[in-house]
């Protein structure tokens, strides 16, 4: 075995955690902290820098997992895909860069299933603290953070202000800050970008804690399995240009590799339900019947309209020399179309009497959608393309994802699991069915050496214990094993616009 070597805590994914969880525990200098990444870009990669390029990341397998479910009868028969950045910042690094905290109730609710800590009365000083923010209320926002979040500006799209005007027509305000005191109403939506870049947590967190000697990044490192010595977990196995290495660590080690890959390494590594590793031919080493299940995922359905009045959408900025003028203004001011999130704004509503707060989402996207190849012939015709993505926040899809096998083929699976019904009342659809997640491009098999981007949870301390210290249990299906800072802001895999 090459490249051994021991450190005091062990982090696997650099993405929305796990740069994060690097930086913290490197900024006393006490501490000599191994940060793994299977991705080899960083915030200066081009597209991720500019906001407008998600569009090309979004199918890119250098900087993105492109993990997509297999067709199934809830998906009418159609693959889902399921964008994972693969580069520092994992998916803060590809995402569509809206801010969007959750409402305040979900973690009270969380709090009442006996998740102490998850209260937003606990939550919103960390959230304060995070960020720094020009708008809103002291008592909501953070002023001194290290995280930028800015306001999409108004009266820079004409169809928007239209937008804002109808919503209040029929009854639901313009909303000033969305992570304020309420989530209801339409509203601009807040976006990690400042003068035109992107605010990832490579770019945040990461990049001003490098110089420091006693952080060490590794990319291209592919992690393969945990070192567990009984129940204790000392390190990791990985390898870097096809060069096996192992590095231990004296504390902890910290799993951050997001809803997919993190109880991926943890399955590969014989931690979860014992007969499913044995089936996948993994001596299973510790009992852990959590891994893997209850991902809480929702499908975000898209509406398209034909928009035939110029002057409304950004596509009539994206195109000729118009597009030109925008990069001019983007690169002397760093303002205007590419410097944009892909969804300006936002509208949160109730969907029926007697709710308390909204459960329900519209994304307004007043351009060429990203699978702009399907759509570009039928709105060519009738005018340029508005597009709605309608989201439940109540209703969604609880599932397992699994190793198919050991081995460098061996295929990660996922349960699909019961969907809840959109109606109040409505049945739920009952039964499991197995979704393997496959790539868009090419398929991804992601072997023990696949990697992890973004989440959270540690394993050390001289005991074993699943990502993190507590989790919102999922209602009916016991205690919620595996999690990460992604889901618990309720995303959503395949929810890019965040």
């Amino acid at each position: 075995m090459l490249g051994d070597s021991a450190y005091d805590y062990i982090v696997v994914g650099a993405g929305s955690a796990g740069a994060v969880v690097a930086s913290r525990l490197t900024e006393s200098g006490a501490y000599r902290v191994l940060l793994l990444e299977a991705g080899t870009q960083g915030s200066g990669f081009f597209w991720s820098r500019v906001p407008v390029g998600v569009a090309k990341m979004i199918d890119d397998p250098a900087v993105n997992w492109c993990y997509a479910s297999e067709p199934d009868e809830g998906s009418g028969g159609r693959r889902i895909d399921v964008p994972r950045g693969k580069m520092l910042g994992g998916s803060s690094s590809i995402n569509g860069m809206v801010y969007i905290r959750g409402q305040a109730q979900d973690y009270d609710h969380w709090a009442q299933l006996g998740n102490r800590g998850w209260s937003y009365q606990d939550v919103l000083p960390i959230f304060k603290r995070m960020e720094r923010f020009d708008g809103g209320s002291d008592k909501f926002r953070g002023r001194d953070g290290v995280l930028r979040v800015t306001h999409t500006p108004r009266h820079k799209v004409p169809l928007l202000e239209k937008m804002i005007a109808a919503a209040e027509r029929i009854g639901l305000p313009f909303n000033p800050d969305q992570n304020g005191e309420t989530q209801e109403g339409i509203g601009m939506s807040q976006v990690t970008i400042a003068r035109g870049r992107r605010q990832s947590t490579a770019y945040c967190y990461l990049d001003p804690a490098r110089a420091r000697p006693n952080l060490t990044i590794e990319s291209g490192a592919m992690a393969e399995s945990l070192i567990l010595e009984g129940k204790r977990c000392v390190g990791v196995r990985y390898s870097v240009g096809g060069v096996k290495r192992e590095a231990r660590a004296a504390r902890e080690v910290i799993v951050s590799g997001g809803s997919i890959n993190s109880p991926k390494l943890l399955e590969l590594s014989g931690i979860g339900q014992a007969d499913l590793l044995r089936s996948r031919g993994i001596t299973p080493l510790h009992e852990l019947p959590g891994v893997g299940e209850n991902l809480r995922d929702h499908y975000s359905p898209r509406v398209k309209f034909a928009i035939k009045e110029k002057g409304l959408t950004f596509n009539d900025n994206a195109r000729g020399w118009r597009l030109a003028r925008e990069a001019a203004k983007y690169a002397l001011f760093r303002e205007g179309f590419l410097a944009s999130t892909s969804v300006p704004i936002r509208l949160y509503f109730r969907t029926r009497v007697g709710l308390e707060t909204p459960d329900a989402t519209v994304s307004i996207a007043p351009f060429l959608g990203l699978d702009s190849r399907q759509v570009l012939g039928s709105c060519r015709a009738a005018g340029d393309p508005l597009q709605f993505s309608v989201d439940r926040s109540r209703s969604c899809r609880r599932a397992g994802r699994h190793p198919q096998g050991a081995g460098t083929d061996g295929d990660v699976a996922a349960k699909r699991g019961h969907r809840r019904g959109n109606r109040a009342g409505s049945p739920s659809a009952e039964g499991r069915r197995v979704a393997r997640l496959g790539e868009k491009k090419r398929r991804n098999h992601l072997p023990p050496g696949g990697h992890l981007q973004d989440g959270g949870g540690s394993l050390g301390r001289g005991r074993l214990r699943a990502a993190g210290a507590r989790y919102p249990r999922p209602a009916r299906r016991g205690r919620l094993d595996h999690a990460d800072a992604d889901q618990r802001k309720h995303q959503r895999a395949h929810h890019h616009d965040r």
